[in-house]
C-alpha cells in the first residue's frame, strides 16, 4: 500500500509545472516585477519542453504510425533512443516540419503544453 504523502510528492514532481503556470498567471495579473515574470517564464518554458509527461509521438517503422509510449516533455523522446533522435531531428530538419507537428502535438494534451511553453515566452503586455 502507497501512502498518501509519497504518492502526493510523486504528483508534484510530475506537475510542478502546473503551479508554475497559475503563479504566471498571477503574476502578470498583478504586475509582479519582471525579474519574477521571467522566471516563471522560463520555468513553465522549460517544464513543457522537458518534463510534461506526454506520449512519445515518434514515428513508429511502419512510416505511417507513432510511438504511443510515456516520455517526458514535448521535445523528449520516450525510452527508445533512436526515438529521441528523432524527435531531436524533426526540430532541426525543415524538410520535417509537418512530421514534428505531427509527433510533438498528436492529441489536444500536447498542444495545450505547448500553448503553454510559448505563452511562457511571449512577451509582458504594456498597460
Amino acid at each position: 500500500m502507497r501512502l498518501p504523502c509519497v504518492a502526493m510528492g510523486e504528483a508534484v514532481r510530475l506537475y510542478w509545472g502546473y503551479i508554475a503556470v497559475a503563479a504566471l498567471i498571477v503574476a502578470w495579473s498583478q504586475q509582479w516585477s519582471l525579474p519574477t515574470v521571467v522566471a516563471l517564464s522560463i520555468a513553465v518554458s522549460v517544464y513543457a519542453s522537458f518534463q510534461v509527461p506526454v506520449w512519445c509521438g515518434a514515428v513508429n517503422r511502419d512510416g505511417r504510425t507513432y510511438c504511443r509510449n510515456n516520455a517526458y516533455g514535448v521535445l523528449m523522446g520516450c525510452r527508445n533512443r533512436q526515438h529521441r533522435w528523432q524527435k531531436l531531428k524533426m526540430v532541426v530538419l525543415r524538410s520535417k516540419a509537418g512530421d514534428l507537428s505531427r509527433a510533438v502535438f498528436p492529441t489536444a494534451k500536447e498542444k495545450f503544453n505547448a500553448a503553454l511553453a510559448v505563452g511562457a515566452c511571449s512577451p509582458r503586455s504594456q498597460q
